[in-house]
């Protein structure tokens, strides 16, 4: 990993952005990375958009602002295509991993990202049959941990599981692992 990685999730209320990106920053706490993950609201009610933002370093983070040119921007809600601008800032030789079933290559097309890395996942489809609902962001933190190859699966799966480990019951938190690996198994994409 390089000295700072920016990441920008989309996503909207309720979906789990902000714990996905607390997590994966929870994630390099653990592995004696140093990080920042905030959210940015705008209107505060279910379903609407949102952002959600991770910053990791192996050196201590002096920045305290919006992530405005992302390497990485996790999407993980396709109907934000078209009408939110998920690649604005990111860095052309940048990462777009979106939650969608189209190809990479129809992503970048209904996007105009036409350089750097583009993968896709179908973590809607993966969140209903393995959890039940319609929450995308563990599968989508498989994903990313794939892509990205920042963090091994089964660290995400050991942090996951400290996260949730009082929240969620344990038959939940083994669908939310399960989700996860599904994902990564299924990402598609890399390089135009």
């Amino acid at each position: 990993m390089g000295d700072l990685i920016e990441i920008r999730w989309h996503g909207r209320g309720g979906q789990g952005v902000v714990t996905a990106s607390k997590l994966l920053a929870e994630t390099a706490m653990e592995s004696g990375q140093y990080f920042q993950a905030f959210p940015d609201y705008g209107p505060e009610r279910m379903g609407a958009p949102i952002r959600a933002f991770t910053r990791l370093s192996s050196q201590p983070i002096h920045i305290h602002s919006q992530v405005d040119a992302p390497e990485i921007v996790v999407v993980l809600d396709p109907t934000l295509l078209g009408t939110v601008d998920v690649t604005e800032g990111l860095v052309d030789d940048g990462t777009l991993l979106v939650n969608t079933p189209m190809s990479p290559k129809e992503m970048r097309d209904a996007v105009d990202f036409h350089s750097g890395q583009a993968y896709t996942v179908d973590a809607t489809h993966i969140a209903i049959e393995e959890i039940g609902r319609e929450i995308t962001n563990t599968p989508m933190l498989g994903a990313l941990a794939r892509a990205t190859g920042m963090f091994e699966l089964d660290q995400m799966a050991d942090e996951l599981q400290a996260w949730f480990g009082t929240k969620l019951s344990k038959k939940a938190i083994e669908a939310n692992v399960q989700a996860m690996r599904r994902a990564a198994g299924e990402l598609q994409g890399g390089e135009d």
